[in-house]
Parts: C-alpha cells; structure tokens; sequence
C-alpha cells in the first residue's frame, strides 16, 4: 500500500502510475468477464456462483464489485458486448453490399441478417446463454426492447409508397429472424446450426411485399 503513495507523488514516476493502474483495472475487469462468459455458458445464470468467476478470474470478491454491481451486471455487460459486435457485424455486411451497388432493401436486409446469424454461429456459447431463458430477472423485457430497436432500424430499410414504415412487412421479416435466431442457437449440432442458418436465409429472400407488386402491376 505504501509504494503506491509513494509512487504516486510527483516525478515522472508518479506521472505514469494512473495508466498503469488504468491498465490493471482494464485487465481486471476483461479477465472478470472472461471468466463469467465461461462459468455462466457451463453453469447457467442461476447455478453461477460469485466465488466460481472470481476463482476462474484470479481476482477477488471486492474487485468483482468494485468493477461491477454483481453478477447480474456481469451477465447483462456480457449481452451488450455481445449486440454490439453483433450491430457491427451488420453494418459491415449492408455497407458492403451497397458499396457493392446493391440498391435493393431486401437484398440489404438478407445481408444484415445473415450476419447477424453468422454472429450468433461463432459465438454460438453465449447466443445459446442469452436465448436460453436463464437470465437475470428482467432479462425477457431487455430482450424484447433490444428486438424492437432492432425492428426499428429494419424499417429504415423498407417503405411504403406514400413513405411510411412498412411495418408489417418490418414485423414479418423481425418475426422470422428472432425465431431462426433461437433454433439456430440452441441447436447442439454445429453443422446442422449452419445449414439451417443458410436455408433460413434463402427462405428470407424469396420474400416479397404483395402491396408492391401489386402496385406495379
């Protein structure tokens, strides 16, 4: 306790303490979530127990809470970290396809949603967790809300004739996608997850809005 004072007293010694205490609490806590993705991926959410994540982290009680509110911050951190490498996997996949000259929005969908599902394959461990059910209290509400933002973000992408969301054609396609999401998570095969990801999505492009055809006929 007494060399950290005095390291951190003036000099160009003292200058560099902060980021190394910096870095130690970053390695802290990634190691704290590190070892919560695994305890709670082999035990579950409500089997979980404190003592095994901080063992398996190498850390103490006291640092879990001093990074963390406890273990359902720890799980709910881990489901925000997971959708947002699951946003990006979807904005590189439709800005690809429109660098690509891609101009049509189903076509943009399918390619978002694909790699939504991709996501959910390569990291099939927590995907599993988070469709699972065993959650913190309050989880399906989380759940939900995160599927209605996704479903707003789907309806940039599709339009109405007089410029309006289509939203039937937005809750048809959410609809489809949350369920392929959930099958193709919990499914213990690995190579029968992939086929019925891609047949999925082929399945998802073939789909039209009846209104719009009819409307050029």
């Amino acid at each position: 306790m007494s060399s950290d004072i005095d390291v951190s007293s003036g000099g160009a010694a003292g200058g560099a303490a902060p980021s190394r205490t910096s870095d130690r609490g970053a390695a802290t806590r990634g190691a704290l979530l590190a070892a919560a993705r695994d305890v709670f991926c082999e035990a579950g959410f409500a089997q979980a127990a404190v003592t095994d994540i901080v063992a398996k982290a190498g850390a103490s009680v006291g640092s879990l809470y001093h990074h963390f509110n406890g273990k359902a911050d720890l799980y709910l951190t881990l489901f925000e970290e997971f959708q947002v490498r699951q946003q990006e996997r979807t904005r590189e996949a439709i800005s690809a396809v429109r660098e690509a000259g891609e101009g049509d929005p189903m076509r943009q969908f399918v390619a978002g949603a694909g790699a939504y599902l991709n996501g959910c394959l390569e990291e099939r461990d927590v995907a599993r967790l988070f469709i699972s059910g065993d959650g913190p209290p309050g989880f399906d509400r989380v759940m939900r809300q995160r599927l209605n933002k996704w479903a707003r973000r789907n309806a940039a992408l599709f339009h109405t004739a007089d410029g309006g969301e289509d939203e039937a054609l937005v809750v048809v396609l959410t609809g489809a996608m949350a369920g392929a999401v959930s099958e193709v998570s919990l499914m213990e095969d690995q190579s029968a997850a992939r086929r019925l990801a891609d047949e999925v999505m082929v399945i998802v492009g073939t789909i039209s809005d009846p209104r719009t055809e009819q409307a050029g006929r």
